[in-house]
Formats: structure tokens, sequence, C-alpha cells
């Protein structure tokens, strides 16, 4: 079993190379979704399979936004004003450490100017939309499925260790 502290735990593990590179390796499973992969390298791990073969790819790469409300001058002067004032809370408070005596203006200006340009800033980027993006969202990089792919001189025993795992959810394991 290796743990955090054995010496396989220290051991390098190979390059991963820097600029972007097609994947090698055969398959030895495919998954709908990438938590059923993950699982299933995890269950390799468990069974001191050498899982620095083992590459998971999203095929049929998808971009998924999911919007979450409607955008209104409100609520864009509302975030404005509360990113100012923390930011202006921020460096009033870096001003109030230079200050002689104990003073609470620097902490006050600071207050009141990064509100003021927290909903300058948040306005006129707000404008320069001019109503083509009156809303918020989420952008997510999901694929179709996720195939889990091995170096050919681990393949056959990890597709093994696959397929009985998978057996084990069949019958209800």
């Amino acid at each position: 079993m290796t743990t955090a502290f054995s010496p396989a735990a220290f051991t390098r593990a190979p390059k991963v190379p820097q600029l972007p590179t097609m994947p090698t390796g055969w398959p030895i499973g495919s998954y709908d979704t990438y938590e059923q992969a993950q699982r299933a390298v995890d269950h390799l791990a468990d069974q001191e399979f050498p899982v620095q073969d083992v590459t998971i790819v999203g095929v049929d790469p998808l971009v998924v936004e999911r919007v979450s409300s409607r955008l209104t001058w409100g609520k864009v002067l509302g975030s404005g004003a509360m990113s100012g004032a923390w930011f202006g809370l921020f460096v009033g408070l870096l001003l109030g450490l230079f200050t002689p005596g104990p003073s609470l203006l620097p902490i006050v200006i600071g207050l009141i100017s990064g509100v003021g340009f927290g909903v300058a800033a948040a306005a006129a980027g707000y404008a320069a939309t001019r109503g083509r993006r009156d809303f918020v969202s989420q952008s997510q990089l999901v694929a179709r499925r996720y195939d889990v792919l091995c170096q050919p001189r681990n393949a056959e025993s990890g597709r093994d260790l696959l397929g009985k795992l998978a057996m084990s959810h069949q019958s209800g394991f």
C-alpha cells in the first residue's frame, strides 16, 4: 500500500508535456461523466495499478453557459458599490496605519471613495454593453463522454481491473 510517507510517494512522475499534445494510449474504459471516470482511476490506484500510465480524456467537448439571473441597473450599481466598498475599506485601513493618532477619517474617506469609484466603474462597464448582455451566467467546459486511456504496457491489466469494477456494480455489491 502506498501512503503519503512511503518512498513510492516521492518518486518522480513522468514529465507532463508543457505544450498541448494529443493523448496516447489504448482505451480501457469509457464513462458518461467525469465523476465516473475519476472513480475508475481511483479504483485503479486502490489496486496499486501504475496510474502514471493513465489519462482521462474528455471526448466531444462542449462549452455550456448556464444563465443564473437577469441583470438590471440596480444589481449592477449595487454590486459596484459593494466591491468598491471592500476595496475602499482596505485602502482606508492601510492609510489609517500611517496616520498618527487614532483617527477613523482615512477609513471613512477610503470607504466613500471606494463606493464612488466602484459605482462609476460598474456603470461605465454596463453602459458599454448597451443592453446586449442583460444576464449573469457561468460557463463550463464539459464533454459528451470521458475515456480512460492507458499506455499499452499496462492496458490489458487495467481493462481487466475496470471490468471487475463494472461487474461488481452490476451485481449490487
